[in-house]
């Protein structure tokens, strides 16, 4: 069944990037073991927000870290947990994203969560990332509870995870356009067995939206928009992969993320917190794969954060929030003109 034109992904669109091939959802939840939940708060008027959860299954009994690894590309941000993450190179808690002002009590709630998971535990790492999502939201009510926390983590799910206006996407905006999350996904062979490569973006930063290296500015796509861009712009990357690498080589993955953003347009400005966390869910028993060799997953993770991208913005709805101002969806009809009369466009079967 075709998706409604509103959720419609790059791919759906004829935009393909790169050439390896994608997972079986084009998502982040191509990494055996990792979920994406959801929760939105948007009443309609002056509340679009929310929480969205990266959830690695591998953490639990037995297990409670994972390598890990953040980047910053600019730190104009919260990434709540990230110092430690630096220090000792691994992750143990699932990864929430939220509003700029709710990061404080989403951090609390994840450690209601890892509390509970680990009832002997005194002393735990809750990773909690943000994007100002104040231009179209009520940022100052903080209205993000334990509960919206909680029911993220608790409704994550494998399969194609709710992309666009959802979740800690609800409302983002980018390139001068209405955002939110997106994600994609890649495969690499030559190794002792295919290695996936999976990104999650919450897209909330400026610049002019490039697709294949076409420009599609909102004021020639859309003349009539307010493109005055928000304050506060950032982007939040979220990169997992089954391949066996430790945490130093997860931070060479986690540049290549924030490197993918210039692809698709962003103007990396003052007031942008860019960050991209990457972990592994490999065995811890697997040897590492040489650097030599990471070429390819290198390539896989350009790929899949730019497609991501792109489909946080294709697949996103216009929304109209505080203050009356409205953030346009790109207009596909339009974008596709400019693409096929670029020749970038991938024919349909």
């Amino acid at each position: 069944m075709s998706q409604p034109a509103h959720h419609l992904r790059a791919r759906d669109l004829g935009i393909t990037v790169g050439s390896l091939p994608t997972g079986p959802h084009n998502a982040i939840t191509d990494v055996p073991g990792v979920l994406v939940g959801h929760t939105t708060v948007d009443d309609g008027r002056d509340l679009h927000t929310g929480v969205t959860a990266v959830v690695p299954s591998q953490l639990g009994p037995g297990r409670w870290t994972l390598p890990a690894a953040v980047y910053t590309g600019n730190g104009h941000g919260k990434l709540v947990g990230s110092t430690q993450v630096d220090e000792l190179g691994v992750l143990e808690s699932p990864i929430v994203l939220t509003a700029t002002l709710s990061v404080f009590r989403a951090a609390d709630a994840l450690l209601t969560y890892l509390m509970h998971q680990r009832p002997d535990g005194v002393s735990f790492n809750p990773l909690v990332g943000e994007t100002n999502d104040g231009h179209l939201s009520d940022i100052r009510r903080r209205p993000i509870t334990e509960e919206h926390v909680l029911a993220a983590i608790a409704g994550a799910t494998g399969g194609l995870p709710a992309e666009g206006c959802v979740g800690a996407g609800t409302g983002t905006t980018a390139l001068g356009y209405k955002a939110g999350i997106g994600t994609a996904s890649r495969l690499v062979q030559g190794f002792d067995s295919p290695v996936t490569v999976g990104a999650l973006t919450q897209s909330n930063f400026g610049g002019v939206l490039t697709a294949l290296g076409v420009p599609l500015p909102v004021e020639e796509l859309i003349p009539e928009a307010d493109s005055t861009e928000p304050p506060g712009n950032s982007c939040m990357i979220v990169v997992a992969t089954d391949a066996p690498l430790d945490a130093r080589q997860l931070g060479r993955l986690a540049r290549r993320a924030i490197f993918a953003m210039a692809r698709v347009g962003a103007s990396y400005s003052n007031g942008s917190g860019d960050y991209a966390i990457a972990f592994s869910t490999a065995e811890p028993d697997r040897p590492t794969i040489p650097d030599a060799q990471l070429t390819p997953v290198f390539a896989a993770v350009l790929d899949s954060v730019e497609e991501a991208l792109l489909n946080s913005l294709f697949a996103a709805t216009t929304t109209r929030g505080m203050g009356g101002r409205t953030s346009h969806a790109v207009p596909h009809e339009a974008a596709v003109g400019r693409l096929a009369a670029a020749g970038r466009l991938t024919p349909s079967d």
